[in-house]
């Protein structure tokens, strides 16, 4: 069984959703620290032909707290975000298929940022025909004082992993020994370059997947550009 575990995203670019597709076993990170300036709260659209940066308002906390910890500011204006997207791609060629989704995930009521990000990732999945598994870190029996590749290695024990596959940023992070020592083979996926139209500019690659879903029909998506990687 190959399994593959990362923290959460808002509406992550295509290859994360690659990595799940890849994967019988996605385990999504709860209990892991909420990092300031990644991506778990914010991502990247096209807006007038250049990327343009869009995120989740938070409640202050502690810089030390996990993202199952965190919350949506009381503040935040679903409706503002919804309405900038709605202007940067309602020209979209696949506007009225994804938009639905969009609406979805964020007029979602949630304030907890864990649950709003992963019924963003769960409902996005069940668009584009992912079935992997998704299970959550803390309901999995390990020792969660764990970190690194220590963690993941407990994590892939604890479900009975035989293969683990991980975004090609881990190339550096992770051993192959390690793992095989372990009887567990170690893989890291990488996205294949490729690119669509934007409204005829020049084209801005690794953008979030709405993006994706506003050029790229549901078909074209499932059938070509989800498995557009490679293993290595």
């Amino acid at each position: 069984m190959k399994a593959a575990i990362m923290q959460p995203y808002f509406f992550p670019y295509i290859g994360y959703f690659q990595l799940i597709a890849a994967a019988d076993l996605f385990i999504v990170y709860d209990n892991i620290k909420y990092t300031k300036k990644g991506w778990i709260n914010r991502n990247r659209m096209l807006q007038d032909g250049k990327d343009k940066l869009f995120s989740l308002p938070l409640r202050k906390g502690s810089d030390f707290l996990d993202v199952r910890d965190r919350f949506l500011a009381a503040d935040f204006d679903r409706g503002k975000l919804l309405a900038t997207l709605r202007a940067a791609y309602a020209r979209a060629p696949y506007f009225s298929q994804a938009f639905p989704l969009i609406e979805r995930c964020i007029g979602f009521e949630g304030s907890n940022l864990f649950d709003y990000l992963c019924h963003a990732l769960t409902n996005t999945c069940a668009f584009l025909g992912i079935e992997t598994e998704i299970r959550i870190s803390s309901q999995i029996d390990i020792d969660h004082t764990l970190t690194s590749q220590n963690k993941v290695l407990a994590l892939c024990e604890a479900v009975g992993a035989d293969s683990y596959v991980n975004a090609i940023g881990g190339v550096e992070l992770y051993s192959k020994q390690d793992f095989s020592n372990k009887g567990i083979a170690l893989q890291f996926i990488r996205t294949r370059p490729f690119e669509y139209a934007q409204f005829g500019g020049e084209f801005i690659p690794m953008l979030s997947i709405i993006d994706v879903l506003m050029f790229n029909s549901r078909e074209t998506i499932r059938q070509n550009l989800l498995n557009n990687y490679d293993l290595i």
